[in-house]
């Protein structure tokens, strides 16, 4: 079983390269599973003990399993779709001398340097015009004209390794996608065209991002590396245990898993959008609810946030809190913040620690040492938003942000028996 986690893990990562192929793999596992898929724009009638989704805009998606009795309260996983990287501007495409190059705009905080010659793959969305006047959405994922992001040579930056590389952010990060190109054709569209297998007139707007080709890979093999691990590995844990879970008798168990987590959070799709709210009162109202029985439901429920957290690094010891530094294959981590960066506190983590004393399943704590600015998740927000009593966990992670990622694999693990724990608790 645990081989088989892992290698599904791997799986989502390799096919997941946006936040709506994830989304669209998420979709697909669950319709293979027996859940069904709602529409937002539709009035819903719901069945007790059966399982539904829903999605928003194509990169966010939220799941349930309705309760057999009463709806007294809810169990919910949250985590987040997107990952830091490059995403194509809208007008991309120029030339310098015989060279075709690809403008990105920085999405989030990546930790730039990683993504310097890499070989790149193309994938997002792109909308089209068909004849009928139609829009219509295509997912592409392009792996067959790889792009390159070029780092500028020592011999023409000789202090690079010293006080690391020069760059500008506008100047210094455009794609190398081809030399000698057609000028009177464009690239971009040219190869999208090709990779589009549906018939259509034209092309109208498209969001696309770069991605590392390379596939994910075990180190050692207790080590797994790779691209989007922040947080599709979150994602991937608490999408097992939903699909693992059975109908509870009062307690709706659910999972959301936001886009734009990198960003802020303050879009339609966003953990800070009241998509997750207007769930649970849809779902309260189908299963014909009062307003005060639902209000009355939320501050009995609660939530994990899931993503990842910093493990202690070998090389920058001095970087964490001695007291509160998790290390890689030791299990989950619970995130504090003594101003609610991560949303956990005494009473939110009470419940999980006593699961995992439970259920012999390790933990960890983790806090920012007091002279570096700590960051924050989806927590806090789901918190503010819908007034649930959250608790911010995680597995341990090294390179952070990074195009290449790492975790332990019994970590996940781990995370997964939490989880899934949490759910038929």
């Amino acid at each position: 079983m645990s081989n088989s986690l892992i290698d599904d893990l791997m799986l989502l990562l390799d096919q997941a390269p946006t936040a709506w192929h994830a989304v669209d793999y998420i979709g697909r596992s669950l319709l293979a599973e027996g859940f069904t898929e709602l529409e937002e724009a539709q009035e819903w009638e719901l069945e007790k003990g059966k399982g539904y989704f829903l999605k928003r805009n194509g990169s966010s998606i939220c799941a349930f399993i309705i309760p057999q009795d009463s709806f007294k309260k809810a169990h919910l996983i949250a985590s987040h779709t997107d990952s830091p990287g490059f995403k194509l501007k809208p007008n991309p495409e120029f030339r310098r001398d015989n060279m075709t190059m690809l403008a990105t705009e920085i999405y989030g905080a990546p930790l730039l340097t990683s993504w310097f010659n890499r070989d790149l793959g193309l994938a997002g969305r792109v909308f089209l015009a068909h004849s009928n006047n139609a829009i219509k959405q295509a997912l592409v994922n392009i792996d067959s004209h790889p792009l390159i992001i070029p780092q500028l040579a020592i011999h023409l930056d000789r202090e690079a390794n010293e006080r690391g590389p020069y760059f500008n952010k506008q100047e210094h990060f455009s794609a190398l996608a081809a030399l000698d190109a057609d000028p009177q054709q464009s690239y971009l569209l040219k190869i999208l065209e090709d990779n589009i297998k549906d018939s259509f007139e034209y092309i109208l707007s498209h969001d696309l991002f770069l991605y590392p080709l390379e596939k994910a890979k075990l180190i050692g093999p207790e080590m797994l590396s790779g691209y989007r691990l922040d947080s599709l590995a979150s994602v991937h844990a608490g999408l097992t245990a939903l699909k693992t879970s059975h109908p509870q008798k009062n307690i709706l168990n659910l999972a959301v898993f936001w886009n734009n987590e990198e960003i802020g959070s303050k879009t339609a799709q966003g953990a800070d959008s009241p998509f997750l709210l207007q769930i649970l009162e849809r779902i309260a109202i189908a299963l014909k609810l009062s307003r005060e029985q639902f209000l009355a439901l939320l501050p009995q429920s609660l939530c994990l946030s899931v993503d990842l957290a910093h493990a202690l690094h070998p090389n920058y010891m001095e970087k964490h809190d001695p007291r509160h530094a998790p290390l890689m294959n030791k299990g989950p981590v619970i995130k504090y913040n003594a101003n609610q960066r991560y949303a956990s506190d005494a009473q939110s983590s009470a419940s999980i620690v006593h699961l995992c004393e439970k259920h012999a399943i390790p933990y960890q704590f983790f806090s920012c040492r007091n002279d570096i600015p700590c960051g924050s998740t989806i927590g806090p927000l789901q918190a503010s938003q819908t007034g649930i009593t959250t608790v911010d966990i995680g597995s341990p992670q090294l390179s952070m942000h990074s195009a290449r990622e790492l975790i332990a694999t019994q970590d996940h693990l781990e995370m997964c028996r939490l989880l899934a724990a949490f759910l038929q608790s």
